[in-house]
């Protein structure tokens, strides 16, 4: 995905596509990826990165810290917070625009689909596992089979004491 991102952003439409570019160029990167697989509050941090990315976005079009709080529904501390980069979204989403200004307002996205490598390994380290568990069960099935056996010799024997007594 390649589209041409305003950098000072003019109008409410030009300030949603550089959030929007904000957000998804964040949302991508791998480091950012890793990130949120191993938050424990993903949805609090998703939201982090929405806000923080919703202000600067704004702050880039000259909104003052007031209408941009007023806007996104937080605090301007909350907002101050992320322009400054005080916050961990708030400098994942600068270097995002940091990224976007190298790139004269170029948004490249490369989606994280896994190859083809990825995949065949994946079907034969399963396909392993799947193997050693059926060994495990067919051993397991053994195993039962014997101790029925040997409790069918008990029960025998048992019994045959039992009708001896």
């Amino acid at each position: 995905m390649s589209e041409e991102i305003p950098l000072k952003p003019l109008g409410k439409e030009e300030v949603r596509k550089l959030e929007l570019a904000l957000l998804f160029g964040t949302l991508f990167r791998p480091d950012v990826l890793e990130k949120i697989r191993s938050a424990e509050d993903r949805l609090t941090w998703l939201d982090s990165l929405v806000i923080a990315a919703g202000a600067l976005a704004r702050d880039r079009a000259g909104y003052s810290t007031a209408k941009i709080a007023e806007e996104l529904g937080r605090t301007e501390s909350t907002i101050r917070n992320h322009l400054t980069g005080k916050t961990e979204a708030g400098k994942i989403i600068k270097e995002t625009y940091e990224l976007l200004r190298q790139k004269n307002g170029r948004l490249e996205i490369q989606l994280p689909l896994p190859t083809t490598e990825h995949v065949e390994s994946k079907v034969r380290e399963l396909t392993k596992k799947l193997e050693e568990q059926e060994k495990v069960i067919n051993e397991l099935k053994a195993e039962v089979t014997t101790l029925k056996e040997k409790l069918a010799k008990v029960r025998q024997t048992l019994e045959g004491l039992l009708s001896e007594i």
